[in-house]
């Protein structure tokens, strides 16, 4: 299996970078930086690697913290590619657009990306600034990563949070800029991603996700944007919204539920019947909204947060029906736990393309 070197590995978008080189079969070799650095381990990571993608940095602390942390982790980063004996063929540095605003930070980022540029041109390595706007996505940390997270961290908690300063921003989904840095779309195609919308308006959207979410509905899925929006929230609800109650009504002809009430775009219905003992599934979704409702019988569905050890399970059965959407970028399956044929209905927010299938194989339970 080919591999990246990447710093930063721990954080929001490393995560998010190391979940989108699993679909393209391309493993991640982090290297820690500041104290940590091992210059002997990076410059084995680094060789051999397809590109060198820098991620690492600091964007809170006093000026001299923010300053000397950038081009410190930078000059690190340097000394490894140079050190390597088999270098990446391209260098990737998540830089961002406040490189050219004249603050602390701006020319912290900018000085980071003149020391990997000089070291990719002495090593033969091309060189890709990445400029990023503002980045957000599942599982980004409320009141640090981005005002995104902290409003979907508050309306999931059942609070009400208000603008201070309303300004527009410049936002892309974590797995779109994972994307762009792996080199697997163009700066071109991530520009076209990208979203402009006031904070104010932010709020607006994410509010009415969450208050359609809240009823156990699909919010509007119409356009990547809303899409995005939806998977973020979400990924702030679990455990504790899932799974999602449905109604049964029941009578002497039978029963009667909803399964999904979707508010805009696609969608597909599929159903399916597994044998008792068996399991479906074991993967996982990078931006499919997925919801798996059991008709009849008893199953566990199994969850797993992608590169950790995080599983949920709930044990269900078609007597008490409920909804257990999947959230993205965590592996998933369904077990036949009874002795019973099992019948589940599948919802999926998209119409299925095998040429883009955005079903990753990953076991939930490994090996």
């Amino acid at each position: 299996m080919t591999h990246i070197a990447l710093t930063g590995a721990g954080g929001f978008l490393g995560w998010h970078t190391q979940v989108a080189a699993i679909e393209e079969s391309i493993s991640a070799k982090a290297i820690p930086l500041g104290g940590h650095f091992n210059p002997d381990w990076a410059t084995k990571a680094v060789s051999g690697a397809t590109r060198l993608v820098h991620l690492a940095g600091i964007n809170r602390g006093t000026d001299d913290e923010v300053r000397s942390g950038n081009t410190l982790f930078a000059r690190q980063a340097a000394d490894a590619l140079r050190q390597s004996e088999f270098p990446p063929l391209v260098v990737a540095f998540a830089n961002s657009t406040q490189s050219t605003n004249g603050s602390v930070y701006g020319d912290a980022k900018a000085e980071a990306a003149e020391m990997l540029r000089s070291a990719a041109t002495e090593v033969g390595a091309s060189f890709e600034d990445v400029l990023l706007p503002n980045i957000f996505g599942e599982h980004g940390r409320p009141f640090y990563n981005a005002v995104t997270s902290t409003f979907c961290h508050l309306l999931a908690q059942g609070e009400s949070p208000s603008v201070d300063g309303d300004k527009e921003l410049v936002l892309l989904h974590a797995q779109d800029a994972s994307d762009r840095l792996l080199g697997t779309i163009s700066a071109k195609d991530a520009s076209t991603l990208e979203v402009t919308e006031s904070v104010s308006g932010l709020l607006i959207k994410l509010t009415d996700i969450a208050r359609v979410y809240d009823r156990g509905e699909i919010a509007d899925t119409s356009n990547p944007f809303q899409r995005n929006l939806f998977n973020t929230y979400r990924s702030y609800t679990a455990p504790g919204r899932i799974p999602v109650k449905l109604t049964r009504h029941a009578d002497d002809r039978g029963s009667f539920f909803e399964i999904v009430r979707s508010h805009g775009g696609t969608g597909q219905s599929s159903f399916s019947t597994t044998n008792p003992g068996i399991t479906r599934g074991d993967h996982f979704h990078r931006r499919k909204v997925e919801r798996f409702t059991v008709l009849a019988g008893s199953a566990t569905i199994a969850l797993r947060r992608m590169l950790t050890q995080e599983v949920m399970e709930f044990h269900v059965t078609g007597d008490m029906p409920v909804a257990v959407d999947m959230p993205t970028m965590w592996s998933h399956n369904i077990t036949n736990t009874g002795t019973d044929l099992l019948y589940t209905s599948f919802w999926t927010n998209d119409i299925f393309d095998p040429d883009e299938p955005d079903t990753i194989p990953e076991a939930v339970y490994g090996e």
